[in-house]
């Protein structure tokens, strides 16, 4: 079985090394990729040979489109398998605090183009993977604590919803391999939280003292991080868990902080 990922990011490659142990050949554009994006040749003979394509490319900052779709999605549409996107939770807005699935509105939110970009995965007859905060390996609050970047901003009664990468993984690898029914699917953990509550578990794993609590405005974030604070909600599971037989091994923060503490030696 072969499979094609447009955008071999940090994300994709867990998936890729999920899959190639079982039986999966992997083709990828990107940096770390073998195929040149550009390459329409390339890629229109790709998609002649493979079983299935995940793209996990999202939209372009300037002009808003889906790289992926205003190439190939001609081709994509002649496409007999079975396709996945990368998408992100944002399509939901601000949903002040309370709880959304996959039934929520989208489109309402910051996060317009990737919104569009959702709906027309969606139009396809994709796996649409809506995704939270990432974290993992590399990219943590273990690493923003330990490279002074970390922040705690009040700002009450504000929470998130984020998942661990090996998780975003098992997910799109259950979709692939029961040819999961085509539509949205949120893969988030079971314990939305503030970011606070992260920042502070990482710095005690660490045995430093958390940052100071700042305002939005002393902490002096970039306008996409204002962005993240602007908008609040809780992302349910629970289709993933009832359609993939989908559990999160890192069922909270707590548990994928713990796992990124050992993974990276950070005792040592």
């Amino acid at each position: 079985m072969r499979l094609l990922i447009f955008g071999l990011g940090y994300t994709a490659k867990r998936i890729a090394a999920r899959l190639e142990p079982l039986g999966w050949a992997v083709e990828a554009t990107g940096r770390d990729g073998g195929l040149d994006f550009a390459d329409r040749d390339a890629i229109r003979f790709a998609l002649d040979h493979v079983d299935a394509v995940l793209s996990s490319v999202p939209p372009d900052r300037q002009s808003g489109g889906d790289p992926v779709l205003d190439n190939y999605a001609e081709a994509l549409a002649g496409f007999t398998g079975w396709t996945g996107y990368l998408s992100s939770t944002g399509v939901y807005g601000d949903a002040g605090g309370a709880w959304v699935d996959e039934s929520a509105p989208t489109g309402t939110g910051r996060r317009s183009a990737r919104s569009e970009a959702d709906a027309a995965w969606l139009a396809l007859g994709a796996r649409v993977f809506r995704l939270p905060g990432i974290y993992g390996p590399g990219r943590s609050a273990l690493d923003r604590v330990r490279e002074g970047r970390a922040s705690r901003i009040d700002i009450p009664d504000q929470v998130f919803s984020r998942v661990h990468v090996d998780d975003i993984a098992q997910g799109v690898a259950m979709a692939l391999e029961q040819d999961a029914p085509a539509g949205a699917y949120n893969l988030a953990d079971d314990l939305p939280c503030p970011q606070n509550d992260v920042i502070v578990e990482a710095c005690r794993l660490l045995g430093v003292n958390p940052p100071p609590m700042q305002t939005l405005e002393q902490a002096d974030l970039s306008p996409m991080a204002r962005g993240f604070y602007a908008e609040n909600r809780r992302v349910a599971n629970g289709k993933a868990r009832r359609v993939l037989g989908w559990e999160p091994r890192f069922p909270t923060f707590r548990d994928g902080l713990l796992a990124c503490f050992a993974d990276r030696g950070f005792g040592g």
